[in-house]
């Protein structure tokens, strides 16, 4: 491999992760509070949420696929959970209920997409308005609170002055990598984000993968839910907003190609990690909630024109 091919190939990863210390070192330089043990376990613990949905939306991208569903999802499975612990459920028992949520969200999506042919933009619209409408429907539109210490150690715990969430999110990446360079569902998943067509002929079960994507997608926003509902002691039927556009933000700044066939776990990680960084820097400054859009829009505008001219200069 040539230097110029190296630097095409792994030069977007170490700009994004060059990026991630720059805004480390300015915002240390700006405010003596940033750079603190304390500050810096606490942007981990609240990037933990979004990195997680990240995750699943890594895998649905790589396919060209895009889920807008994730946040509603995250709001119906919440919901769901939390009356099957006020029903006294065993917390395990309660816990897989609100994966299994999250995942039959996802299913149902990957289904209408792979055999109803639905694109995949209008399918996750439309279950990110039932999913919400169930949430809603299913609780009156009142939030459920009030649950046992033992499900809030989930966000609110620490092992080894490290916080739980944070280690979740880092299991939930190790795990990620793994099936997205080891396995099957990981192979084939970059095959069909870049040439679905030619997948088909090699024999790939695209339908069926298509459909386990979203599947996980659905899987990991429920996960999300569990952690959020045990951190704020309550689920509420419209928790969840926007978390889709922090979700496929993270991604992209990560270095996920919104074209599909190309992506790493690591970058999604570092993505989320500067979305996470941005925001406690700012609050930290000060700057308005409305300025911190705006800033955040721009860094999502600028990653993907970064994206198009690397993808123009391997041409």
């Amino acid at each position: 491999m040539t230097p110029k091919d190296f630097l095409l190939h792994y030069g977007r990863q170490f700009g994004t992760l060059i990026g991630l210390l720059g805004l480390v070192i300015v915002l240390w330089i700006l405010t003596p509070y940033f750079l603190t043990i304390s500050n810096l376990l606490n942007v981990a613990q609240q990037t933990s949420i979004n990195a997680i949905i990240a995750v699943g939306m890594t895998f649905v991208i790589i396919t060209a696929g895009i889920d807008l569903s994730v946040g509603s999802i995250v709001a119906f499975s919440g919901v769901v959970l939390a009356s099957a612990l006020q029903a006294a459920i065993p917390l395990p028992i309660a816990i897989l209920i609100g994966l299994v949520v999250g995942a039959f969200c996802g299913l149902v999506n990957g289904v209408l997409i792979t055999y109803g042919r639905l694109p995949p933009f209008i399918s996750t619209l439309g279950m990110m308005s039932v999913a919400r409408g169930a949430a809603l429907l299913y609780t009156g539109g009142r939030p459920i609170s009030g649950f046992s210490s033992g499900f809030r150690y989930l966000a609110t715990g620490e092992i080894l002055y490290i916080p739980v969430p944070v280690i979740i999110m880092v299991l939930v990446y190790v795990v990620a990598h793994v099936v997205l360079t080891r396995t099957k569902l990981g192979r084939y998943a970059y095959a069909i984000g870049g040439n679905e067509e030619a997948a088909v002929l090699s024999g790939v079960s695209v339908k069926f993968y298509k459909a386990m994507v979203y599947g996980l997608s659905g899987m990991l926003s429920g996960l999300a839910a569990i952690i959020l509902t045990a951190r704020l002691n309550s689920a509420q039927p419209i928790a969840g907003m926007m978390y889709e556009l922090d979700a496929i933000a993270a991604t992209v700044i990560g270095g996920t190609s919104l074209m599909g066939g190309e992506g790493r776990i690591i970058g999604t990680l570092i993505g989320a990690l500067i979305m996470g960084v941005l925001r406690n820097g700012l609050n930290l400054l000060g700057v308005s909630s409305f300025v911190q859009q705006t800033v955040i829009g721009s860094v999502i505008i600028i990653a993907v024109l970064m994206d198009m001219a690397l993808k123009k200069q391997r041409k």
